[in-house]
């Protein structure tokens, strides 16, 4: 089994890749849950929205988020109501709010709820919540700590970060099947997403972490900072914010004690031999692996995919 830690724009593109280049049978996605929310009385999960739309192939893959080719009548109808349109959930992605939402109400774990969507959606992996617990990621700036939606979509992610928050975190706990499936992987891959506040909010969760240090799977990240920069969202300038270079050596760091493999792109390719100074938790070197990882075409986001299933030993 190949267990992917995910979260983000990013972690849907390249999982696209990596059901295009190896058994979709053999993969589990660990989502973050620190993104979800509640608007107009429905419970969000975007992390897991984004990661289910892209797979099932309905994704606005120009925009990053929702349904393609959505409409919007309702959010226009709701803001005659005195609500706030900020959040642009449209007319069949609510639909997917609500069912969550009613299954939830019938006491389903977000985990079972997932499951359901998934299956109508047509997804043809597993997705599982890390926690079914509620965790939410708050972001601390000069105006206050903030909801994590308001940050990023409201304030258009524009506030310097003081600090980000995880909050429930150290009351959460794995959702059923999360630790196992490090456990059992033949293989981990965290996509390339943004470190501070999509893969952060899943290593928070109690026992996530431990278990990426004690399992026997070949683990590989791979960066979302290439040349410096952030392809898409602000994972660079936050890092910044932190004291952290942006930079794919920075990303090797953060998960340097549970990390075996880093895949980088060609133009940090540099960077290799100060990443391979890093010790893994085996006592060798931690391995970096140079590629083109712009996702710009299928036939990329697969070639990615297999650059990664080939540093953590696995053939696809």
């Amino acid at each position: 089994m190949i267990t992917v830690l995910a979260g983000g724009v990013g972690a849907a593109r390249f999982l696209q890749g990596l059901l295009a280049a190896h058994p979709f049978s053999d993969v589990t996605i660990v989502s973050n849950v620190g993104d979800d929310t509640e608007f107009f009385g429905l419970h969000v999960s975007p992390d897991i929205d984004i990661v289910l739309y892209h797979l099932a192939g309905l994704a606005d893959e120009e925009r990053g988020f929702g349904l393609r080719d959505d409409t919007f009548h309702t959010l226009e109808a709701l803001t005659r109501f005195g609500y706030d349109s900020w959040f642009r959930l449209g007319d069949r992605d609510l639909a997917t709010c609500l069912t969550r939402t009613h299954l939830l109400r019938r006491d389903l774990s977000l985990a079972d709820a997932t499951a359901e969507v998934a299956r109508a959606l047509g997804v043809p992996a597993a997705v599982i919540p890390v926690t079914n617990d509620r965790l939410r990621t708050k972001v601390r700036t000069p105006d206050g700590l903030l909801d994590f939606q308001d940050f990023f979509v409201r304030r258009g992610a524009a506030d310097r970060v003081e600090e980000v928050v995880f909050e429930g975190a150290d009351r959460a706990a794995p959702a059923p099947g999360v630790l196992e499936a490090i456990a059992a992987a033949k293989a981990v891959l965290l996509t390339p997403s943004n470190p501070l506040l999509s893969i952060a909010p899943v290593l928070a969760v109690p026992g996530v972490r431990e278990a990426l240090r004690q399992t026997k799977a070949r683990t590989v990240a791979l960066s979302p900072i290439v040349g410096g920069r952030a392809l898409k969202g602000p994972a660079a300038r936050m890092m910044r914010d932190q004291g952290i270079d942006p930079s794919a050596a920075s990303v090797a760091n953060l998960y340097a004690d549970f990390l075996d493999a880093i895949v980088i792109d060609d133009v940090d390719a540099a960077l290799a031999p100060r990443i391979e100074k890093i010790e893994t938790r085996s006592g060798a070197p931690l391995a970096a692996v140079a590629t083109d990882t712009i996702m710009a075409s299928m036939d990329k986001k697969a070639a990615l995919a297999r650059t990664a299933l080939t540093a953590a030993g696995v053939e696809s």
